[in-house]
């Protein structure tokens, strides 16, 4: 043992043999050497050791052991809230144990999706009682059993004790830890008996098939002459490279993920592959903790193997769906915003990429199933008997929605015979594998994929689908969230603004209101024309944000000025008690506003104005000005503050544009600008009728062609002879 944390496993080394700051006082590394100790406690394969940067919540890959870094690649660096065991581990300071690839991908499906191979794994924290310095995870072939032995678990906990307690110790004397060199296996230094390396070369060479040794990167090291000549490479060519990029007709991801499945699971894994024009070779690897080593002969006639890999002269069959698709979704998943753009990304990626050809995306609502969305139905009919299934009624789409647990029916005969009663299969598939969409630890949905022809669901599948599900689930979470906000924001924005306006006669009103591009589509805009026979009221402000607590004091304020209008205040007391209400209810928001006082009957409006941006008025003759109002300082900012007014007289067939200023201001654009672009519009299109006015001033105005800001418009027209 050494400083009590044992010797690395036999015939491990570092990559490089350069000493890590922090190491032991022997000079050797000490996450190394504590890795190693533990992997070969537990009989594990491989592991790795995280720490918790300095200056932000984020484990950092420090050491990793008995596989190439590239397996754990997307997990080099990880967020303490990352759905991850490593972080699931540090951030709850507990064991975290999965004991196989279909609680993987249940639990844990961004890592099932990229690894979906049958492996177990456990992560731990390595902490003192007062101090989180990183975590440990390592991994066991599949063939371990599901459940983690008290030993096992007693053993790897005592361990990141240890490794906690020498962390601590040298974070007292301040000496940095850095990354140290990864644990790979190194090739045995000889041959066993009396046979040198030479004879053994010779006798291999001997076997009618052939014989290649690759490492855990997957480097070929050794070829006989037989696998050369199958693969048509010369040996000087293979050796150092990876099969894949080396032989050009194996240059497909499915390759790779043979070598990767058989180096994570430690299970003998096996392909066919078709050697250009027309000779299938049978590919066989056998794995170990210091690499594979791959049998290849001449395959059987295609026609006779079971499984095989399609025939040359029929259409390739599907291949598993491949990491780069996988990342493709991921990402496509993230800019999802809705149901149905999630309904339509994963019929436009998932279902052509795992062979189905028709998607039901389920989910629940009042102890029912209903349907969020379907593609690759020519009937709507058949999708019908989805929507309106009770919970209680078994079904595969009920039963995978109550149990998290997934299905998959490689025929019809074989539905029919576990479901007799059923009455929703769509008619026309002939397979079909019933996922649960579970995110948050709780069912949003049920993914149902069809298949037009009978389709065998090996475990590697069933595991990426799984995930897949995984994925789609988290995605459809925040899509319901989504849309259950984006129909409050709707709601609640059409409940605190006018449903219609009243105008007093000899005036015409029309009214537009567009919420921001981006957000919750709620915001402070308002609006109001208030009828006092004979004058009316007319205000229009914005209160400052974009969210619920903006929408709702906007709400006060047009209640507050409705009231201050009733009673019958003037122009200038309206805008004054409308500014001790605000600053009265302590919300600490400003509000831009715009009052006045309508006369039709003698032609004239009394405006106040507070901080709003001044509004247009075209004359009849179609000359636009810009209205130069006294005004007084934001509402919310000064108790004391007055708004004095200003008269402007209005003209039969006058129009008074009163606006927000998201429809004048947008990144880039001069202010300036934009208002004389504004009063060109209003001044060639004034004489349309006032609805449709207020649809090319909100549609072709720059600013609101990607409206960072709220936009609210009010056109008030006096009528000839009013």
């Amino acid at each position: 043992m050494t400083d009590g944390m044992g010797a690395p496993p036999a015939g491990a080394r570092p990559d490089v043999d350069v000493p890590a700051a922090g190491g032991t006082r022997s000079g050797r590394p000490l996450l190394s050497l504590a890795l190693a100790s533990m992997m070969e406690e537990v009989q594990a394969h491989s592991g790795a050791v995280y720490l918790l940067a300095s200056d932000e919540p984020v484990l950092e890959m420090a050491v990793t052991a008995g596989l190439p870094r590239a397996f754990a690649a997307p997990w080099e660096r990880v967020g303490l809230s990352a759905p991850i065991p490593v972080a699931d581990a540090a951030r709850e300071r507990r064991l975290v144990w999965v004991g196989g690839e279909e609680d993987m991908a249940r639990r844990y499906p961004r890592i099932a999706v990229v690894l979906p191979y049958p492996f177990a794994l456990a992560a731990l924290p390595v902490a003192t009682a007062d101090t989180l310095y990183g975590a440990v995870y390592v991994t066991w072939p599949g063939a371990h059993p599901t459940v983690l032995s008290d030993r096992e678990r007693e053993t790897l906990t005592s361990a990141c004790d240890r490794l906690a307690v020498r962390l601590e110790r040298v974070a007292r004397k301040n000496r940095p830890l850095r990354a140290e060199p990864d644990l790979l296996a190194a090739p045995p230094s000889g041959v066993a008996g009396t046979l040198g390396t030479v004879e053994a070369a010779r006798m291999v060479g001997r076997l009618p098939y052939g014989l290649a040794s690759l490492d855990l990167h997957g480097r070929v090291s050794f070829a006989n002459a037989a696998a050369a000549e199958l693969l048509g490479v010369q040996v000087d060519d293979l050796l150092g490279t990876q099969p894949w990029v080396s032989v050009p007709w194996l240059n497909d991801p499915m390759y790779e993920d043979r070598y990767r499945a058989a180096l994570l699971s430690q299970h003998v894994t096996s392909f066919v592959a078709l050697r250009p024009p027309g000779e299938w070779l049978s590919f066989r690897m056998y794995p170990s903790t210091t690499g594979l080593t791959t049998r290849i002969s001449r395959a059987r006639p295609v026609a006779e193997m079971v499984g095989a890999a399609p025939r040359a002269d029929r259409a390739p069959s599907h291949r598993l769906v491949t990491i780069s698709q996988v990342l493709s979704l991921a990402g496509s998943l993230t800019e999802a915003v809705g149901v149905q753009d999630v309904v339509q990304l994963v019929a436009d990626e998932v279902v052509p990429a795992v062979g189905s050809q028709a998607l039901v995306v389920l989910g629940s609502c009042g102890g029912r199933l209903h349907v969020l969305g379907h593609r690759g139905y020519e009937d709507p009919r058949t999708v019908e008997r989805f929507d309106g299934l009770p919970l209680a009624e078994r079904t595969p789409g009920t039963h995978v929605l109550n149990t998290g647990v997934p299905a998959f029916f490689e025929s019809r005969q074989q539905l029919e015979r576990l479901y007799p009663a059923r009455d929703e299969t769509p008619d026309g598939f002939a397979a079909w594998a019933y996922l649960p969409l579970i995110a948050s630890g709780r069912p949003v949905g049920t993914c149902v994929l069809a298949y037009a022809e009978p389709h065998a669901f090996p475990a590697d599948e069933r595991a990426v689908l799984t995930s897949l599900g995984g994925l789609i689930a988290q995605a459809l979470e925040r899509a319901l969230l989504y849309d259950a906000k984006n129909q409050l924001a709707h709601g609640l924005q059409a409940a605190l603004l006018p449903h219609s306006l009243a105008p007093p006669p000899g005036i015409e009103a029309a009214a537009r209101y567009l919420p921001a591009t981006h957000g919750m589509e709620i915001g402070g805009d308002f609006y109001d024309l208030v009828p006092t026979r004979p004058l009316a009221a007319a205000v229009i402000g914005d209160v400052q944000g974009h969210n619920v607590t903006a929408a709702g004091l906007m709400g006060q304020i047009r209640t507050g000025v409705r009231a201050f209008t009733s009673v019958g205040q003037a122009p200038e007391e309206v805008m004054r008690s409308t500014n001790r209400l605000l600053i009265d209810s302590g919300a600490d928001l400003f509000a831009s506003c715009l009052y006045l006082r309508l006369d039709p009957g003698r032609g004239r409006a009394v405006m106040a104005r507070a901080g709003h941006p001044p509004p247009l008025l075209r004359r009849p003759d179609g000359r636009v000005r810009v209205l130069d109002l006294a005004g007084g300082p934001l509402l919310g900012i000064d108790s004391e503050a007055t708004y004095p007014t200003t008269e402007v007289s209005l003209a039969p067939g006058s129009v008074l544009a009163l606006y927000t200023d998201g429809l004048v201001e947008s990144p880039g654009v001069d202010i300036e600008d934009a208002l004389v672009d504004l009063g060109k519009l209003l001044s060639e299109n004034g004489d349309q009728p006032l609805d449709r006015l207020a649809d090319t001033l909100v549609r072709h105005s720059a600013a609101a062609q990607e409206r960072v800001d709220d936009v609210a418009v009010l056109l008030l027209r006096a009528e000839p002879g009013g």
